[in-house]
């Protein structure tokens, strides 16, 4: 079995599967982060009890996705010593500070303030403890800031030197941090982060709206939910094409790739909607396009010319169809997410945000979709740099260490068993505790209705919304 694989191969494979464990979490506590702490901030300004009750729900959940995206990076950062030394001497001096910045900033920001978030409300008072509340919101998004820096320059190095032991060293660390696809990348993960947390509170709500528990909390989770979809799907369209245009500058090859374009088109590229991509015969079988569409989203012109990776030497193109398919199902689940969000809108403006069925349902099969497009767009940027691992300058196949094959394959299975018992019993239990949202009480209902919460987005609630046949099983 091991002879058809190398040490190269099996290292690019283990950070591969860690990373796709490891980003689920991220992408979930910085968009949970900032959601509780809109919810503490409703809270202190409407005295009204279902946004502390929202928050009392969704902070145990927080703490425990927090919990297991720390542990899941930091086994991601040991491999930079045992798999990739060779790069880790080599783009240390960069690399390191970058890393040591987040931990100095961001995890300390997070790790100071989180035990006051979780535990202090009746300790130090609402008002530092919305403080508190705050800073681990921006934690996280520093943490977000300080990592997609790093990763960014290996997209799009700059600011940077060769010394005479063939290390990157920095020379202007403003051009290194802000490199040319750093805003882009930054602006486009924090909206899926957000995108991500809102498709999951809106299917946790939408789940127990479905069975007829406790309507006012999940009408409220579930109306600010769709409306932050119905606002940055959108908005995140928008950054993924600016972010593309500047992919199709500094990174033409990956750009190539996510379109299926094995030749040039000096008469204007169509847009490959389906195929089946033959990186050794260059050509996408079964193709289904239109014409010049390509052109016209990338050059903003039916008739531009398109370069293709014919202009790109066989030996430095990435795998096409691994970065042409998971685009593909990015993009799809960007449109799904779209029309969500008018979806919902239309549903909030005729006042049946909660009680069109199909929404809901439509919702709940939603709640993965984040999740899903997040690992497929790692996926396309990280895949789409190959053969490189510093663009441009560092071959993976020169980055990686110097280790035996069987060593690196026993550490890869030790890591699938652990990872799959470990984090498949953390995945489990935030789904037993996204399905235990308590009931209501009649006082706290006919309080919450009377203060009206839900209507302020839109909702009209009915006066007790009790189960209804057939949703006691879940159907």
């Amino acid at each position: 079995m091991l002879e058809h694989f190398d040490a190269l191969l099996l290292a690019r494979l283990q950070f591969a599967f860690t990373i796709s464990f490891h980003i689920f979490f991220p992408a979930f506590t910085i968009g949970l982060a900032s959601y509780l702490f809109v919810l503490n901030a409703l809270w202190l300004i409407t005295k009204r009890q279902v946004y502390e009750e929202l928050f009392e729900f969704w902070k145990t959940i927080f703490a425990v996705v927090f919990a297991m995206g720390v542990v899941s990076g930091i086994v991601m950062s040991y491999q930079f010593g045992t798999n990739w030394s060779s790069f880790a001497d080599k783009a240390g001096p960069v690399i390191g500070p970058l890393m040591g910045y987040e931990v100095l900033t961001a995890f300390f920001l997070e790790a100071g303030f989180l035990g006051v978030m979780l535990f202090g409300l009746k300790r130090v008072g609402p008002g530092l403890h919305l403080f508190a509340t705050g800073m681990v919101a921006l934690g996280t998004l520093l943490s977000a800031t300080w990592i997609l820096a790093a990763n960014s320059w290996m997209q799009t190095p700059a600011g940077f030197g060769i010394n005479e032991a063939g290390q990157f060293v920095p020379l202007d660390w403003w051009a290194v941090i802000f490199n040319p696809s750093f805003p882009y990348r930054l602006v486009h993960m924090v909206l899926a982060a957000y995108l991500t947390t809102a498709l999951a509170v809106g299917a946790c709500g939408a789940w127990h709206l479905l069975r007829g528990l406790a309507p006012r909390r999940s009408a409220t989770m579930f109306a600010m939910a769709m409306g932050m979809v119905a606002v940055v799907a959108p908005l995140q369209i928008f950054a993924g094409d600016q972010h593309g245009l500047n992919t199709l500058e500094h990174q033409p090859a990956k750009v190539m790739a996510m379109e299926g374009h094995f030749d040039s088109h000096p008469n204007g590229a169509p847009l490959i909607l389906f195929g089946l991509p033959d990186q050794a015969n260059k050509r996408v079988d079964y193709e289904i396009s239109i014409p010049g569409l390509s052109s016209l989203i990338l050059k903003h012109g039916w008739n531009e010319p398109l370069a293709g990776l014919d202009t790109i030497p066989d030996e430095l193109q990435p795998p096409v169809a691994v970065v042409f398919w998971s685009f593909r199902v990015m993009v799809g689940l960007g449109m799904a997410m779209l029309l969500l969000g008018l979806w919902s809108a239309v549903a909030w403006w005729r006042g049946r945000l909660t009680e069109d069925r199909w929404l809901l349902r439509a919702a709940v099969a939603m709640g993965p979709a984040g999740f899903v497009a997040v690992l497929a767009g790692w996926i396309t940027t990280e895949v789409g740099r190959q053969p490189y691992l510093v663009y441009g300058h560092l071959l993976t196949a020169d980055a990686v260490s110097p280790i035996a094959t069987p060593a690196v394959a026993a550490s890869l299975i030790a890591f699938m068993l652990v990872y799959f018992f470990v984090f498949g019993a953390g995945v489990f239990y935030i789904f037993r505790l996204l399905a235990r949202l308590p009931a209501e009480t009649v006082d706290t209902a006919e309080e919450e209705l009377d203060k009206g919460p839900v209507r302020t987005a839109g909702i009209t609630p009915g006066p007790a919304q009790p189960k209804l046949q057939g949703d006691t099983d879940g159907h």
